[in-house]
């Protein structure tokens, strides 16, 4: 991470992008779209399909590169990623659309570049707070154009707040964070691409997420990271070897206070 280095031509215009598919592919409908359930019982609508293909349009006219989206098929997202070394765009249109449909403000829309597997430009924009997290490797995390300097609330794992999303954890570890918690609070909206922005910002201290896909964590991660942050996966220390589909998250913006969360989760965790 540089902290004396501002945002480059690139970023911005992805920024720009990114922010006018909200303005006119996602804001004019929300809580005004039809949903429908797809294949995995996750809500799809209008706004996601029409957002997708736009930003698809005009990120390619930034650098014409493949575009990997949440909307496409299984089938679609792995031939255009291949062996991972090539150079793809990999977008989620509109991450919460359970929240978007019902009028809960805590959504957002996520652009990563990826090159040879490794995320090197992220962008995630929240509409209705008009906040854009973005970031490019090696040059710092930035909050609406200005340097991301994240919060460090408590080095106490006890006094910590914890953003949890327990619907992919294993029993004896999701048993033990409701039963038995090491944090003072939690929290989770549904959004995991603003979870790790608000994990890089210091609004949350913890972040534990049971597997999330790749355009849920491919600008987030970088996020994070360029602010300083520390992550692994449940089961792999350094976050980037993970499973490429579906990767778990242990994180927190302080390293103390994630080598104590790592510990603690491990220790409660299933064989």
């Amino acid at each position: 991470m540089n902290s004396n280095v501002g945002m480059s031509a690139t970023l911005k215009a992805v920024t720009a992008t990114v922010k006018l598919v909200a303005a006119e592919e996602i804001m004019p409908r929300y809580m005004k779209v039809a949903h429908q359930h797809k294949s995995d019982g996750s809500l799809c609508t209008e706004a996601d399909l029409a957002a997708q293909e736009a930003l698809t349009r005009k990120l390619q006219a930034i650098l014409n590169v493949p575009v990997i989206g949440e909307e496409m098929s299984a089938e679609q997202q792995q031939a255009l990623l291949g062996d991972g070394l090539q150079t793809v765009w990999c977008i989620d249109p509109l991450d919460g659309t359970s929240n978007f449909v019902r009028g809960l403000p805590y959504f957002a829309i996520s652009v990563a570049l990826i090159r040879a597997g490794e995320s090197v430009l992220g962008v995630v924009y929240d509409p209705v707070k008009d906040e854009v997290f973005a970031a490019e490797r090696l040059r710092g995390a930035f909050l609406n154009s200005e340097k991301l300097a994240g919060r460090i609330n408590t080095h106490s794992l006890r006094d910590a707040l914890a953003n949890v999303d327990m619907k992919r954890l294993d029993g004896k570890l999701a048993a033990q964070l409701a039963s038995n918690p090491p944090y003072c609070s939690q929290r989770n909206f549904g959004a995991s691409t603003l979870d790790w922005c608000y994990t890089a910002a210091g609004r949350y201290d913890l972040y534990l997420h049971g597997g999330q896909k790749l355009w849920d964590y491919a600008a987030g991660s970088l996020i994070l990271l360029e602010a300083g942050g520390h992550m692994s996966s449940l089961d792999v220390d350094d976050f980037d070897q993970g499973k490429v589909w579906q990767r778990s998250v242990i994180a927190a913006l302080d390293a103390k206070l994630f080598a104590e969360w790592k510990k603690w989760i491990r220790k409660h965790s299933d064989e």
